[in-house]
């Protein structure tokens, strides 16, 4: 998978949640984010990372988003893994 299809995933992704007001809340409330930032928060390096985290930290939110986009959880799944944040050496 490319960096733009897991970036394209994230963003739907972040899409999905924003249409959903109570997952909204929660997204926002874990990731600290202010509703106004979203859109400045969404070009800052991880941040896509950071949402399809929730994603995948939801298994509820996972197949919902997967149905809603007619996307495979496991395309979800490999998208997560390449925008995460790489693991601390030490």
């Amino acid at each position: 998978m490319s960096r733009a299809l897991a970036e394209e995933i994230a963003v739907a992704a972040l899409g999905y949640i924003a249409s959903d007001p109570r997952l909204l809340e929660r997204f926002l409330s874990l990731s600290g984010i202010d509703p106004a930032e979203i859109r400045s928060a969404a070009s800052d390096e991880g941040f896509l990372g950071g949402v399809l985290a929730f994603v995948m930290e939801h298994e509820a939110v996972l197949v919902a988003l997967a149905s809603g986009t007619g996307s495979d959880p496991a395309e979800i799944a490999a998208a997560a893994a390449l925008l995460a944040p790489p693991e601390p050496r030490g």
